[in-house]
């Protein structure tokens, strides 16, 4: 090729997968911002059997295009002791496959599908009025980029097919077939998606570029990859979800190692699974991942307790708190980089406030004085934060500031006291109310102890959107953020009545639990307002709130 021509190839090529990954991630966004409360709910309540925990994380994968969403939505459930580690397992396994058949899905190559889907997904999200609907349009739209970014590749990679040197590179992958693994790992764990990864592989291998050794390496690798991506992500997630990360790395990425052995020293054929070869590395990184969950389903509780014997906890109460504070006096003197300064600390609290709620769940299901004693530890060092935050905007305040950055700092200030009232809750009233249940040795009923779990679990989704929301300002997602505030508000009353209706029936664990319910659904709902107005300076400068409720007649 002339200097030209491999400076636009390669610029195709970068442009082209550069499109699939970013179509990848807008399906995904579009999936979490329309039904992310339903995918958590599902999730935590598909453990009664590992069968249906590994169906749920299948499907959920497939609607995410990722198992890493699904892993990284999972181990907050371990963390929080609402799932059980060997089921959580479970549900990883379960997404391995999904994603396997997201791939085997993408490759379908319709003319129609890609005006189809531009159509109804630019109307969807122009027209639709409704959350759901506008994201239903983006998920349509990413869908449809994904078979543009696959046409893209076919079309740039062409010319390579009768090019000699393009020819003696991809030779030389199919022959060192542990190089073409760890490029498989690594350009998974790069793009951040064996979705990604796989799809470009097995249209490079359809094109007659890559052999199909290469690619059975490659893909191999993408599994590995893929896993090593949530383990990274949850480095500093709480043993409990970590072992279930490790566990699901050593299972995929083990068995990914040793098929690459078996294959480059067997070499099997792969015509049965097959007719074309990017149908049959297609089909073959489906069956590896299915069978692997076969294998691995029945023995998930030794693999856990494996797992509990090798990775040992690191940590005491203590080093729960957060790191040194954020705040740098010697940034007073430049407005904006101590507003960033106040920004980070402000987050911090409300990361640490997070914590909190994630863990105090597990109290209602049995006490540990360990996990209380942090509670506490981070209850004083948010109480400390706050206050050093404030002293921090007062001295602030006291330079000249112009009218933008003097209502950044109220706002902040404002946000911390909100924070700080939500972990006072928390510490105070919901630990006090699930040390009540274990003093009486009573418990909530099951469908008390559901309901409750499924609030929780729906306002930590809140809270994430919450800190999203202050460190973006997205008056689109403050909008979100309010309306799922009154959701919530009406969620909880709904199960206030539901809870009158269980007392109605005389059930025995709702009476003795009446008030301790009552109490706990309310503390939720204070911790999730107190997030919510994070939303309330941001919709009013863009005029979507208004400074009153009354209607102003006399």
């Amino acid at each position: 090729m002339e200097d030209q021509n491999i400076v636009l190839f390669f610029l195709h090529i970068a442009g082209a997968a550069a499109l699939l990954i970013w179509s990848v991630r807008l399906v995904r966004t579009g999936v979490e911002r329309a039904f992310s409360v339903q995918l958590r709910l599902w999730l935590r309540r598909s453990t009664k059997s590992r069968a249906l925990a590994a169906a749920t994380g299948t499907v959920s994968a497939m609607l995410l295009q990722s198992a890493t969403a699904v892993a990284i939505l999972v181990s907050n459930f371990v963390a929080g002791g609402t799932i059980a580690a060997a089921a959580g397992l479970a549900i990883l396994l379960g997404a391995d496959v999904g994603s396997a058949m997201v791939v085997k899905v993408l490759v379908v190559r319709q003319t129609f599908l890609v005006p189809l889907l531009l159509l109804l997904g630019v109307g969807f999200f122009l027209r639709g009025r409704q959350r759901r609907v506008r994201q239903t349009g983006r998920i349509l739209i990413g869908l449809a980029l994904i078979f543009v970014s696959l046409g893209m590749i076919r079309e740039a990679t062409a010319p390579l097919v009768d090019s000699a040197g393009a020819a003696t590179a991809m030779s030389y992958l199919g022959r060192d077939l542990l190089t073409a693994f760890f490029i498989g790992a690594a350009f998974a764990w790069a793009v951040h998606s064996s979705v990604a990864a796989v799809l470009l592989f097995v249209t490079l291998v359809s094109q007659g570029l890559l052999p199909q050794s290469a690619a059975v390496a490659m893909l191999l690798g993408a599994n590995l990859g893929g896993s090593l991506i949530a383990y990274v992500l949850t480095l500093s997630a709480p043993i409990e979800a970590r072992r279930m990360i490790v566990a699901n790395l050593a299972l995929r990425g083990g068995g990914a190692a040793l098929l690459l052995v078996i294959f480059n020293f067997l070499e099997p054929p792969l015509s049965w699974i097959g007719t074309s070869e990017a149908g049959q590395v297609i089909n073959l990184h489906l069956l590896f991942n299915l069978g692997l969950a076969l294998l691995a389903l029945p023995v998930v509780g030794p693999v856990m307790r494996l797992a509990e014997t090798i990775l040992k906890p690191r940590v005491d109460p203590g080093s729960l708190v957060g790191p040194t504070s954020a705040l740098d006096p010697a940034a007073l003197t430049v407005p904006d980089r101590a507003l960033s300064c106040a920004i980070r600390e402000t987050l911090r609290i409300g990361e640490t406030v997070e914590t909190m709620l994630r863990t105090v769940i597990s109290l209602y299901q049995q006490w540990d004085d360990t996990k209380t004693e942090a509670i506490a530890a981070n209850e004083r060092h948010v109480r400390k934060m706050h206050f050093d935050l404030k002293m921090f905007l007062a001295k602030l305040n006291r330079s000249e500031l112009d009218d933008d950055a003097s209502s950044r700092s109220m706002e902040l200030s404002t946000v911390a006291v909100n924070l700080e009232a939500a972990a006072d809750v928390i510490a105070r009233n919901m630990v006090g109310l699930a040390r009540r249940l274990d003093v009486k040795g009573v418990a909530f009923s099951k469908q008390g102890h559901l309901e409750i779990s499924d609030l929780h679990d729906r306002i930590l989704a809140n809270i994430h959107l919450a800190l999203n929301v202050m460190m973006t300002r997205n008056p689109d997602d403050a909008r979100d953020l309010l309306a799922e505030k009154e959701s919530i508000r009406e969620v909880e009353q709904t199960l206030q009545r539901l809870h009158l209706g269980r007392l109605r029936e005389g059930l025995p664990e709702s009476i003795e639990t009446s008030n301790i319910h009552q109490e706990t659904l309310r503390a939720l709902k204070q911790v999730n307002t107190a997030f919510s107005m994070i939303a309330n300076p941001i919709l009013t400068e863009t005029g979507d709130l208004l400074d009153s409720r009354l209607s102003g007649k006399a």
